[in-house]
């Protein structure tokens, strides 16, 4: 019987040439991929998912404002970086106690004037919420009375009181003096009674009750809760609400007592 003649390796069939090999375990001629740029394509590829994951959390979840003033001291110290926590007051409820950050809708703050177009680096770092918007006017204040509280200053001991209930504020600057302004209100559905830890040095709700807003700031201007003290790194920590000052606090005011004859 005749064989059929082997295949031969000088001829291209059956076993590959060592070129052929050589040639498979590159990709062939015109084919080859460069590791630097599979590299860089990874690179890009990571940097514009953090992009993009950074402006989805500083669109819904948290957004970084800075602390311009002494109005929160000891609790907020100027130059503070904080981020706020956008799902309160939505869907998450505000609480007495909570620091918020609101839009100065009521001009309770000066004209911020103009400011120099910042750089490329502080507009990538403003867009995904990593430096605060200059552009826009904040507040940054406690919520002391929320709608049909009855909030009065003071008693005997220089303590507020909310639903007739006398508030220990742990929370406030040395020297804070209550009696300085007092105030007799009950807050309206949708609106919140909101004053500085720093009680001699906050121009806050009290100081707004001639004006037509009668000191109430509207919940729709509150941009978040205050969480977090993220910068400087010697003061990062958690941002209280001190549910405890409030926890004894009935949900609605004392009914006044009915005099006889009335």
């Amino acid at each position: 019987m005749e064989q059929e003649p082997a295949d031969n390796p000088e001829t291209g069939a059956g076993e590959p040439t060592r070129r052929s090999r050589r040639e498979g375990r590159h990709g062939g001629t015109g084919t080859a991929k460069s590791p630097m740029l599979t590299w860089l394509r990874e690179i890009a590829l990571i940097v514009g998912v953090a992009l993009v994951l950074s402006f989805l959390i500083k669109t819904f979840l948290f957004r970084a404002f800075f602390i311009p003033s002494t109005s929160m001291e000891q609790t907020l110290e100027v130059d503070d970086r904080i981020f706020v926590n956008l799902l309160v007051p939505q869907p998450f409820a505000l609480s007495r106690g909570d620091v918020v950050v609101f839009r100065d809708d009521l001009g309770w703050l000066p004209p911020n004037g103009t400011h120099p177009q910042p750089n490329l680096v502080q507009q990538a770092l403003t867009f995904v919420g990593l430096l605060p918007d200059s552009s826009q006017q904040h507040l940054v204040k406690r919520v002391i009375g929320m709608g049909g509280d009855h909030v009065v200053c003071c008693d005997a001991d220089g303590r507020i009181s909310v639903n007739g209930q006398p508030l220990t504020e742990p929370y406030l600057a040395p020297g804070s003096d209550n009696k300085r302004i007092p105030f007799d209100v009950t807050v309206p559905e949708g609106k919140l009674w909101v004053m500085g830890d720093n009680r001699n040095h906050s121009a806050d709700s009290r100081e707004h009750r001639d004006e037509s807003s009668k000191g109430f700031v509207g919940a729709g201007s509150v941009e978040g809760k205050a969480a977090v003290i993220a910068w400087p790194l010697a003061r990062i920590g958690f941002i209280g609400s001190y549910p405890e000052v409030f926890a004894n606090v009935p949900d609605e005011p004392a009914a006044l007592p009915v005099r006889s004859g009335q």
